[in-house]
């Protein structure tokens, strides 16, 4: 069986970050994700989507993602049964984020700073060490065998 889900929208809020009884970081937010059609009356219609997002990507999202920036979202959709305080049964889906892009470049929202669609993260900067910003390394005459 699949449950998968890719969702591109705009924050509604500033994303919140808590920590579980055990110190686990968890961040919820919501996207507003346009529909990709109009409505009968001609108007663009919009989804609001809870997202919730767990350990290092909670800490992510919560650190460089603000209300009005644009998230690409993929992860999986939960729906959690439970009562509210009348007692009456309710349920609702939220969307449990594996990874978290940026949606916007940099011009267009604040603090990204690789351009749209960069990863949520960044890979571990090579054994040799970064030159000019660089993630390569030059590898001189006198090294003689390749590192690889």
């Amino acid at each position: 069986m699949l449950n998968r889900i890719i969702l591109m929208g705009r924050l509604t809020r500033d994303p919140e970050l808590r920590r579980t009884g055990s110190g686990t970081a968890v961040t919820s937010f919501s996207l507003a994700v346009d529909r990709d059609f109009k409505s009968q009356s001609g108007e663009k219609e919009t989804d609001f989507i809870d997202v919730v997002a767990w350990r290092s990507t909670a800490e992510f999202v919560s650190k460089y993602f603000t209300k009005g920036r644009m998230a690409v979202v993929e992860g999986r959709l939960q729906i959690r049964d439970w009562t509210d305080r009348d007692g009456g049964k309710r349920r609702s889906a939220e969307v449990v984020a594996d990874n978290v892009y940026f949606g916007d470049s940099k011009r267009d929202g604040a603090g990204d700073q690789t351009g749209g669609y960069a990863p949520a993260y960044s890979a571990p900067a090579a054994a040799g060490g970064s030159m000019g910003g660089s993630d390569f390394a030059e590898i001189g005459e006198e090294d003689g065998d390749l590192p690889f």
